[in-house]
């Protein structure tokens, strides 16, 4: 006896159930890693060689003066969490977004050259200009601008094919990189120094005049990104599918890159090239949240939580301190290779 046919009303609904089932998910994995950054923010706050109990925390961001933690908490630690927060959010929302419109997971800043770019224009900044901090900054800024429109324009032929844009990316990167040992090679002690810090990724000696554009850039930046977001995911389908439902592919593409650069622009700035948090923020969102819905804000929370715990782990859970960047690189090198042997034992390519 054959079995019985599967009605159509019964179908939609197991659907519809699964869709409830996957945001309802979705909400908890977002809200609980909400937490997560809220929880060792609050942690960076207290925690150091000198613990402060949470209600002078609270106070001395409420403007209050209290003895010792004014300055601890309100001058060193709390700018430093700021950027933690908004420079891994930054980087993790751009990298996600590179990932998702080329609809390849080794599409991220730190491997296509835009980080490459903003790292040698540091190096010359500060080891053969003798520029101030600022003006190291801005010049990081423009570079990493210039990189990318220059990684575009080179890959552009008829649309932009991901691996295609990957691949010049890599070896702008190579270039830039060769530009950075040469420009460093020729460094005096202290500009070595100096720009090491730089180049390394740190949060170390953080100050308001480092975070706040950053965040400024996040404010007016991840909106624009929010904003695609939609487009952003109907684009994964192709091109052509995407164009034909209605997302305008080109003008999408450019409105994205332009956010996406400029919130990884800011954030480089401010904190330096911290590795791979671009690079492994969005798998890590994907693994969680699952199929389905934009990666953007999971990332977002995702880059700055990794950030923050990185910095808290270099900081103390050794004896000598290492910053940020040594942290998130000894992480996510491991995370490359092997995302480049599973690839290639798949059959794949880049």
């Amino acid at each position: 006896m054959s079995a019985p046919a599967v009605t159509r009303p019964s179908v939609l609904h197991g659907v519809t159930r699964g869709r409830v089932r996957n945001a309802r998910h979705r909400r908890l994995v977002v809200l609980v890693l909400a937490v997560l950054v809220v929880a060792g923010f609050a942690v960076t706050l207290m925690a150091g060689q000198t613990f402060y109990p949470p209600r002078d925390v609270v106070r001395v961001i409420l403007g209050e003066q209290v003895p010792g933690a004014s300055f601890t908490v309100g001058r060193l630690r709390l700018p430093r969490a700021v950027l933690a927060v908004v420079a891994g959010s930054s980087f993790g929302m751009a990298g996600v977004t590179f990932q998702t419109m080329l609809r390849n997971p080794l599409a991220s800043p730190d491997v296509i050259g835009i980080s490459s770019g903003a790292s040698a224009a540091a190096a010359i900044a500060i080891v053969t200009l003798s520029l101030d901090e600022v003006q190291v900054s801005v010049l990081a800024i423009i570079a990493a601008l210039v990189v990318a429109l220059l990684v575009y324009a080179l890959a552009f032929r008829d649309g932009v094919v991901g691996t295609r844009l990957i691949l010049i990316g890599i070896g702008i990167a190579a270039m830039l990189d060769s530009v950075t040992s040469y420009v460093l090679s020729r460094a005096a002690e202290w500009d070595l120094q100096e720009a090491m810090r730089w180049l390394t990724g740190s949060l170390n000696g953080t100050s308001w005049d480092q975070a706040v554009p950053a965040l400024a850039a996040l404010t007016l930046l991840a909106p624009v990104l929010l904003s695609q977001a939609r487009n952003l995911s109907t684009m994964q389908l192709g091109d052509d599918t995407a164009s034909a439902l209605g997302v305008r592919v080109e003008r999408t593409r450019i409105t994205v890159i332009v956010a996406a650069v400029g919130l990884i622009a800011f954030a480089t700035a401010a904190a330096g090239p911290i590795a791979f948090v671009a690079f492994l923020s969005g798998p890590i969102a994907a693994r969680l949240v699952g199929a389905g819905g934009s990666l953007l804000v999971p990332a977002g929370l995702v880059g700055a939580l990794l950030v923050l715990a990185a910095d808290f782990t270099g900081q103390f859970a050794f004896d000598t301190r290492y910053p940020v960047g040594v942290v998130t690189g000894v992480l996510g090198a491991p995370y490359l290779v092997y995302l480049i042997v599973r690839t290639h034992r798949a059959g794949g390519s880049i």
